[in-house]
């Protein structure tokens, strides 16, 4: 698998892990674990956006 598909991907399950985190802190009344889930939902969006650099720019 090419890094900017991988990137893509990964970047994907990232977000999605971090929505679940985010849901289940507002249920649980958790903020650490809500602020957890929206810091990996941001990084997995930043990881995705790479993978679509790499794709232009053809790496």
């Amino acid at each position: 698998m090419k890094s900017s598909a991988r990137d893509k991907a990964e970047g994907q399950m990232h977000q999605a892990k971090g929505r679940i985190k985010q849901a289940v802190g507002v249920v649980a009344g958790n903020a650490h674990l809500e602020a957890k889930g929206k810091k990996e939902d941001l990084a997995g969006k930043v990881q995705e956006k790479c993978g679509q650099i790499k794709k232009v720019v053809g790496k």
